[in-house]
């Protein structure tokens, strides 16, 4: 049950705007069981990643998966871009 690295490091924002780096299967499957929430992305991420755990799937397979919650809960970071919380301005009235 060795995990094994991602070609290519998927990176997500945490807390207020932090980036957090995950390089394996363990480190996605970690990240999706302590994110807050019960959505079915995230349900399939935590599945995708334990499949690749035992290795009835590829980690690129859990990559894909796991890239595809991180964008839909808009936690996926793009080169050089800020989470979407910090590219739009607050409101004059706040």
């Amino acid at each position: 049950m060795l995990s094994k690295p991602f070609e290519k490091p998927v990176r997500v924002w945490v807390g207020l705007g932090f980036p957090r780096q995950l390089n394996t299967v363990a480190d996605a499957y970690q990240f999706a069981v302590e994110w807050c929430g019960n959505s079915p992305e995230q349900k399939a991420a935590i599945c995708a990643c334990k499949a690749a755990l035992v290795e009835d799937v590829d980690p690129e397979t859990a990559r894909g998966v796991f890239v595809a919650f991180a964008r839909k809960k808009d936690i996926l970071m793009d080169e050089g871009a800020a989470p979407s919380f910090l590219r739009n301005p607050m409101p004059n009235h706040v």
